[in-house]
C-alpha cells in the first residue's frame, strides 16, 4: 500500500506552518545558527497533529479508568480459572465486551502516531541537495532548498547521529556539530519518553492483569532504552518533533488526569513491592512523585492507665480522707 497520502498530508502542514511563521516575519535566515521558521513548523506540527488526536486522548483515559474498576472481576476470574489459559481469556474478553472496555485503548494514540512519524522521516531523509526529486509531495524547488539548508545550532535539521561524512559534505555540516547537537536531543528523547510513561503509571497505578503490566514495563523502560540505538538513525528535525511531543503529552496528561482523577483506591506500588504502611502518606500528584504528602489525622490521646495494686497491699479505702459531714 502506497503512502504518499501521509507523505502529502505532513509536507501541506509543514509548508503551511512555515509560510505562517515567515509572514508573520519570524527570519527565514539562521539567527543564533537556526532557522526558526523552520523549527517552529515541527513544532506546530506537533501541535496540529495533538489537536487532532485529542478527543481520542479523552477516550483513552476513560478506558483506562474503566479497565481499573474491572479489576478485582478480573482477579476472581484469574483464580477462578487457572492454569485454564483459555477459558480466561474468553471469560476476559466477555467481561471487557459486557462492560464496554477496551484493553487495546491505552495504545490507540501512540499507533495513529506512528504514520504521522514515518512521514515526517521519510520527508526529511529527503532534505538532500542530491536528491533529483525537489518537487515531490507539493513541494516547490525554493522550498526544498530552503529546508535542506535549515539548522538547529549549526546542525542541519536532515543530518543525523550516524551521518556519513559523505552526507555531512553535501549537508555543509561539521560531524562533531551534528554528533553533540544529535547526541543531546537522543538524551532528551529517552528522558521525556520515560517521563511520560512513568506520569500516566503514577497517577494510573500498575495493573493487576499480567498483560497489561507488562505493556507498561515495556513502556516505562523498553521503549526509552531502544531509543539510544534507533535515535542514531532519526534526522535532527525527526528528534525535535519527538521532544516536542512528549513535552506536549506531559501537560495534556497532567490536565487530563486532573480532569478525570483517578480511583480513590489505586495502588501506585509498583507489583512485587511491600506496600506502604500505615503511618507513611501516600504519595500524590507531581511528575516525579515528589508531591506533598497528604494530611495526617492527629492520633487521638490515649486514655491514662491506672496501676493496678502492687501484690500484698492494704486496699485503699476511697473515702478515707474526705472531709466529714457535719451533723445538724
Amino acid at each position: 500500500m502506497s503512502l504518499d497520502w501521509i507523505y502529502y498530508a505532513i509536507s501541506w502542514i509543514l509548508l503551511a506552518w512555515h509560510s505562517a511563521w515567515d509572514a508573520i516575519g519570524v527570519a527565514d535566515g539562521a539567527v543564533i545558527g537556526t532557522n526558526w521558521a523552520w523549527i517552529l513548523a515541527i513544532v506546530f506540527l506537533v501541535v496540529t497533529v495533538r489537536v487532532i488526536l485529542f478527543p481520542i486522548f479523552v477516550k483513552q483515559i476513560k478506558s483506562q479508568r474503566a479497565m481499573q474498576a474491572l479489576q478485582p472481576q478480573v482477579k476472581a476470574l484469574q483464580e477462578k480459572h487457572k492454569g485454564d489459559r483459555e477459558t480466561l481469556q474468553k471469560e476476559m474478553m466477555e467481561l471487557y465486551r459486557k462492560e464496554k472496555a477496551n484493553p487495546l485503548m491505552g495504545c490507540l494514540p501512540m499507533f495513529l502516531q506512528i504514520p504521522v512519524f514515518l512521514g515526517l522521516f521519510h520527508v526529511l531523509r529527503r532534505l538532500d541537495p542530491a536528491n533529483g526529486g525537489k518537487t515531490l509531495y507539493g513541494w516547490t524547488v525554493g522550498q526544498f532548498e530552503s529546508a535542506s539548508q535549515a539548522k538547529l545550532f549549526t546542525a542541519p535539521i536532515a543530518g543525523k547521529f550516524g551521518s556519513t561524512a559523505e552526507e555531512l559534505a553535501r549537508l555543509g555540516a561539521n560531524g562533531t556539530t551534528v554528533k553533540v547537537i544529535a547526541g543531546i536531543l537522543v538524551l532528551v528523547m529517552m528522558g521525556t519518553t520515560y517521563l511520560t510513561s512513568r506520569q500516566m503509571i503514577l497517577k494510573t497505578g500498575w495493573a493487576e492483569d499480567p498483560q497489561q503490566r507488562m505493556i507498561q514495563r515495556l513502556m516505562l523502560y523498553g521503549i526509552p532504552l531502544s531509543l539510544l540505538v534507533s535515535g542514531a538513525i532519526f534526522p535532527i528535525g525527526v528528534i525535535i518533533y519527538w521532544v516536542t511531543n512528549n513535552l506536549f503529552t506531559l501537560g495534556q496528561q497532567q490536565w487530563v488526569l486532573r480532569k478525570f482523577p483517578p480511583p480513590a483506591n489505586v495502588s501506585t506500588t509498583k507489583p512485587g513491592t511491600s506496600p506502604r504502611g500505615p503511618v507513611q502518606p501516600a504519595k500524590s500528584g507531581g511528575l516525579l512523585g515528589r508531591g506533598k504528602p497528604a494530611a495526617q489525622v492527629p492520633a487521638k490521646p490515649a486514655a491514662p492507665k491506672v496501676a493496678a495494686p502492687k501484690p500484698g497491699a492494704k486496699p485503699v479505702n476511697p473515702k478515707k480522707g474526705r472531709p466529714a459531714k457535719r451533723k445538724g
